[in-house]
C-alpha cells in the first residue's frame, strides 16, 4: 500500500476521530487534568516535574501542544486534538527512528494500550530490527499489584514479539497507566550490567518512567493524558504524538505508513499495520 501524504494522514486523522474532534470527552479530560496538579499518581506515569503546575497552566500547555480547546468555560462535550500537531509529532518519531537505524540504536517499545497500539508498535519494532536496532527487553514475569480502579487485580509485565505490556492471568493484556513495568524493566537491566536501550517508542507509564529516567522517549498520548505533553515541555520527552489512543490497528495503519515511509524503513512484508 503506498503510504499517505501529509495531506492525506491529516484528512484520515480527522475523518476517523483519531485526531480532530475527538470521542475523549471534555469533562474527562478536565478531571485529569486537575488530579494531575493533585498529585494523583495514576495521572502522573510515574513523572516528576521541575516545578508545581497549576490547572490553568495545564489547560494552557494542553491548548498549546496537543490542541484542546483553550476556553476555560467550555467544560462539556466534544474536546480537540489538532490534526497539524499529531502529523508534526509522527514527522519528529520518524526523524528519530531513521536516527536509531542509522546508528544501530538499541531499542525498546512498549504499550499500556496494547489492544490498540501493540501491532503498530510490533511493526516499527520489526523494521527498525531489520535495519539493524537491537530490540530490549527486561525483567519479563515481573508483577504488581492494583489495588484501585474498576480493574484491581495482579499485573504481570510480558514482552509479546517483542513490545511490552501488562496482562492479567485470567483477562489478558490490560490497559495500564502505571510506571512500574518500565521501572521494573530498567531495574533489571541494570542488575544483569546491560546498556538502557538508546530510544523508547512507549505511552502511558511505560513512558512516563523511561522518561524520568532520562532516556530518549517518543510518547503516544490522549487529549485526557496530560503527563507526557508536561514532561515533553520540561525537556524529559523528545516528542509526544498527541492522538485519541482508543481505536483500532487498521485505523492506525496510515500513521503507521506515513511514519516508516518518512524515516526511510520498510514494513516487515512489506506490511505497516
Amino acid at each position: 500500500m503506498t503510504p499517505p501524504s501529509r495531506s492525506e494522514l491529516i484528512a484520515h486523522l480527522v475523518r476517523t476521530g483519531i485526531a480532530g474532534h475527538v470521542n475523549t470527552p471534555r469533562q474527562g479530560n478536565l478531571r485529569h487534568y486537575r488530579r494531575l496538579v493533585e498529585g494523583d499518581p495514576y495521572h502522573r506515569f510515574g513523572l516528576t516535574f521541575a516545578r508545581d503546575w497549576t490547572y490553568p497552566e495545564v489547560l494552557a500547555l494542553m491548548a498549546k501542544r496537543c490542541g484542546v480547546v483553550a476556553d476555560p468555560e467550555h467544560t462539556s462535550g466534544v474536546d480537540t486534538i489538532d490534526p497539524d500537531r499529531t502529523a508534526d509529532a509522527l514527522e519528529a518519531l520518524a526523524d528519530r527512528m531513521a536516527r536509531a537505524a542509522r546508528d544501530s540504536e538499541r531499542i525498546m517499545l512498549a504499550t499500556g494500550h496494547p489492544v490498540n497500539l501493540h501491532a503498530t508498535y510490533r511493526t516499527w519494532k520489526e523494521a527498525l530490527e531489520r535495519a539493524g536496532c537491537t530490540v530490549v527487553t527486561g525483567a519479563a514475569g515481573h508483577t504488581y499489584q492494583v489495588e484501585s480502579g474498576s480493574s484491581q487485580g495482579r499485573r504481570t509485565l510480558v514482552w509479546d514479539d517483542g513490545v511490552g505490556m501488562v496482562v492479567d492471568d485470567a483477562r489478558g493484556p490490560q490497559h495500564s497507566h502505571h510506571p512500574f513495568a518500565m521501572e521494573a524493566a530498567l531495574a533489571d537491566l541494570e542488575r544483569r550490567g546491560e546498556p538502557w536501550p538508546q530510544l523508547v517508542i512507549a505511552d502511558h507509564g511505560f513512558a512516563g518512567a523511561a522518561g524520568e529516567a532520562g532516556l530518549s522517549v517518543v510518547g503516544f498520548a490522549d487529549c485526557n493524558d496530560p503527563a507526557l505533553f508536561l514532561a515533553e515541555d520540561e525537556g524529559k520527552l523528545h516528542a509526544t504524538v498527541p492522538l485519541d489512543d482508543g481505536y483500532t490497528t487498521e485505523d492506525y495503519r496510515p500513521l503507521s505508513e506515513y511514519v516508516l515511509a518518512r524515516a526511510g524503513l520498510a514494513p516487515v512484508g512489506g506490511d505497516a499495520g
